[in-house]
């Protein structure tokens, strides 16, 4: 078994989506990555592996440059300055990556305090800067264009270089890293030659030198059979006779110029079919496998895996995590998702929220909240945690009423304004912990079950001196009573929760009219509106007549 080698922390600086510098810690074995679209979790995985490899889509970046590598506010501020007496430096992409896993020789190579922290520490620096021996070229051509009144409105792209070396100052290479990264985008499968770039380069890895030596000479016996077949000799021998551009002998065959061929020119294969023929999905989970399985012990692999959740069944994403759960070994693994399942599957303690560049990790939960949602991975923890506000309810009636009340206030459904109304049952307070390490705005919406000491008890956290400012603990404080009793047992009807509190803060003759029915006592609709709970808050939620919300409701919107 090899050393173990973990990245601690990653720094970036004006690359994508981050405006100047943004870092991350890393946990030593999972890291899942939320966030809203634009949060930054594909821009995280790009770079690590761009410093860890030098490669973005299959290619080296120093030989890739662009403009659009850069932040375009970074950007932007750096053209405006143009306009100025006092220009900007132009702007500089950095990415740093620390490492941690000591003693360990191979480490101990790339130490040194060449980082921005300017403090002894092991890592590599992947920078792509101005290249300053342009410098007077540059300043000529600002002036030049200034002077024909043509502002510049690019970064001067051609003036950049990159520079790669580790904290000790040095120039390195992929080669020289010992931790390598493995990208697994579901999303795309990129191809060359016809062979998936990525899953060629794992079973490249996977093989030793006797064993790549085996398949480059199986390659080159190809060309011997290929040239030694008639039909190919009589296309040559055509060829020859119609070739009058050269002395020399010209024909077909296989490539052979470079010593490992045999990899642009090999497809992967599953039963018959192509790699890049097989769904994406299953795609997916090959590669992620393959990855788990790397045979190189000193080589203590990143895994970048990239919504897994795409092109996959339920049931096959369960595999896919639980494959992922139990092989994890010595690996780290750095995962981003929108969904709740693989989240809640994988670990809520492992969980990394991005917003605003900034970062809320999820890892002080009580073990019973982590422990009850892996167990009941369909609760919608990301709902809660990627809205801009929540009001939780108990179920699927409580959500169309306070859907219907919202929209009735403020004119449109509360997810416009990007307000979730999610149902969770009864675990109100495994959210609200959520909710709280977060600091995410909550408002709960929920029956006094006539007892308010024992709900005033249950919130007793956030309630009175331990009220929290954006968490709102709303229910009603009168408990209502009556004779009405249901049932063979004639067990007493329970008058605190949400559909008697509606029939309260209304009358009879109104919910008759939303609800299309002829009850001539409140009594008869209790029962009614009990034994068919969403039926009734369906058509309350689609009717145009006026209809008053219980005061518990109302303060929840």
């Amino acid at each position: 078994m090899g050393l173990i080698m973990r990245i601690q922390k990653i720094k970036i600086n004006n690359y994508r989506c981050f405006d100047g510098e943004f870092v991350l810690e890393l946990n030593s074995g999972i890291n899942i990555l939320v966030g809203n679209n634009e949060a930054g979790k594909s821009t995280i995985l790009e770079a690590i592996h761009l410093a860890l490899s030098g490669l973005i889509n299959g290619r080296y970046l120093r030989n890739e440059l662009s403009q659009y590598f850069f932040n375009t506010a970074t950007v932007a501020r750096y053209l405006e300055s143009l306009q100025t007496a006092t220009h900007l430096p132009p702007p500089t992409i950095s990415i740093e990556l620390f490492f941690e896993g000591g003693p360990n020789p191979a480490l101990a190579m790339l130490e040194g305090n060449g980082n921005s922290d300017s403090v002894k520490g092991c890592g590599v620096w992947y920078v792509i800067e101005f290249d300053e021996k342009y410098q007077a070229e540059y300043e000529t051509l600002i002036k030049t264009a200034a002077a024909a009144g043509e502002p510049i409105n690019s970064i001067p792209i051609e003036y950049y270089t990159v520079t790669w070396k580790h904290f000790g100052r040095e120039g390195i290479t992929a080669r020289t890293i010992p931790i390598k990264s493995a990208l697994i985008d579901s999303s795309s499968a990129r191809i060359q030659s016809g062979s998936d770039i990525y899953i060629s380069r794992i079973i490249r890895d996977n093989l030793d030198e006797k064993e790549r030596v085996e398949i480059s000479q199986a390659h080159r016996q190809l060309k011997e059979a290929f040239m030694d077949k008639p039909s190919v000799k009589a296309i040559n021998t055509k060829i020859n006779k119609s070739a009058s551009i050269t002395n020399k002998e010209v024909r077909i065959s296989v490539d052979l110029t470079t010593q490992n061929a045999w990899e642009a020119h090999l497809i992967t294969y599953l039963n018959d079919v192509p790699f890049h023929h097989v769904g994406k999905g299953e795609q997916s989970i090959v590669k992620t496998n393959l990855a788990m399985s790397h045979k190189k012990a000193l080589e203590a692999n990143v895994i970048l895996l990239e919504e897994p959740e795409n092109h996959l069944s339920h049931v096959r994403l369960n595999e896919l995590i639980k494959k992922i759960s139990e092989g994890i070994g010595e690996k780290q693994l750095i995962i981003s998702t929108h969904s709740s399942f693989v989240v809640n599957k994988l670990g809520l303690d492992w969980l990394i929220f991005l917003h605003d560049a900034k970062t809320t990790k999820l890892n002080a939960l009580s073990k019973d909240t982590e422990a009850f949602f892996k167990k009941l991975s369909g609760y919608d923890t990301l709902r809660l945690i990627l809205c801009n506000k929540a009001i939780l309810v108990e179920g699927d009636s409580d959500e169309l009423v306070v859907q219907k009340a919202y929209k009735d206030k403020h004119g449109k459904l509360p997810i416009e304004d990007g307000v979730d109304v999610i149902s969770v049952g009864t675990s109100f307070l495994r959210f609200l912990e959520i909710a709280d390490k977060v600091n995410k705005p909550v408002a709960i919406v929920t029956d006094n079950d006539g007892d308010v000491a024992a709900a005033t008890k249950k919130y007793d956290d956030y309630l009175g001196a331990n009220a929290k400012k954006n968490i709102t603990i709303c229910f009603d404080a009168t408990v209502d009573t009556g004779t009405l009793k249901i049932g063979a047992k004639a067990k007493e009807f329970n008058y605190n929760t949400l559909e008697p509190k509606l029939l309260k803060a209304n009358n009879l003759k109104t919910l008759n009219m939303i609800l299309g029915t002829e009850f001539k006592t409140d009594d008869e609709l209790h029962i009614h509106m009990k034994a068919n709970k969403t039926e009734c808050a369906l058509k309350i939620f689609e009717s145009n007549e006026p209809i008053k919300f219980p005061q518990y409701i109302l303060d929840a919107i």
